[in-house]
């Protein structure tokens, strides 16, 4: 364990050159940007494809590391003064060895770049199979720290619903695939309005994810949903923060 924690203390084991776009999550009753989603990409804004199959079980602990690293920097120097926008980091549980050491770079960077804690998200998507006790140390000890926690992708991995019944996160978002054509397909529309139900009794937030015409939107809203995500609403742009273009109602 020691020999790893140190591997990946700086992220110097990951030499491939990458950076981040952001996208937009938008608050429906105000229009404001909720959140800025930090999303892997080349160094000139190609897609995440070639970073991503550059990584493998003896870098991925320095890939993470240097994810939040240069997430956290560019949100620093493109935030708005006086923000109060989050900002949303991707993080792999199967890069992190033991919580509180494997958070020392990121807090640190935090620091050093002025960038406070209480509006830092980490998502993790449902789709990586990892040990859930595992997962769970890690949740709860960013929660600890004053970190908002979400899942990624509900409704399409392995995760489900054993973890929310154990660990309550601040965020669950919804897959995209249960939000597309979900204006045409009325199965999708019973699916959402129960998982928004329940997430609900857990006083989870829901974001869904993956809006792309004004028909999802609309039924989205009919649904009470607050806070969505997508290309209708914004494109990820590249080392930039974007105004989202809200549809009227």
């Amino acid at each position: 364990m020691a020999v790893g924690c140190a591997g990946c203390r700086d992220g110097q084991a990951f030499d491939v050159p990458f950076s981040m776009a952001f996208q937009p999550i938008v608050d429906l009753e105000s229009g404001a940007v909720f959140a800025q989603e930090a999303l892997v990409r080349g160094q000139a804004g190609e897609g995440a494809g070639q970073i991503l199959s550059a990584v493998n079980d003896k870098n991925r602990y320095a890939f993470d590391q240097q994810c939040r690293v240069r997430a956290l920097e560019l949100a620093a120097r493109l935030s708005p003064e006086a923000s109060s926008e989050m900002l949303s980091i991707n993080f792999m549980p199967n890069a992190v060895y033991e919580p509180r050491a494997c958070i020392r770079l990121t807090l640190a960077t935090a620091e050093r770049v002025g960038f406070p804690l209480d509006r830092i998200i980490f998502e993790f998507t449902e789709s990586e199979r990892v040990d859930t006790d595992h997962l769970l140390s890690i949740l709860r000890t960013y929660k600890s720290i004053g970190f908002k926690t979400a899942i990624d992708d509900f409704g399409a991995g392995h995760a489900g619903l054993n973890l929310i019944a154990r660990f309550q996160p601040d965020i669950v978002k919804l897959d995209m695939d249960l939000i597309r054509d979900i204006d045409r397909e009325p199965a999708k529309r019973i699916v959402v309005k129960h998982t928004l139900a329940m997430l609900s009794d857990f006083a989870i937030t829901p974001v869904c994810e993956g809006v792309e015409t004004v028909g999802e939107l609309a039924v989205l809203r009919d649904m009470g949903v607050s806070l969505v995500q997508g290309y209708l609403l914004a494109k990820p742009a590249f080392e930039r923060f974007v105004t989202p273009a809200l549809p009227a109602s």
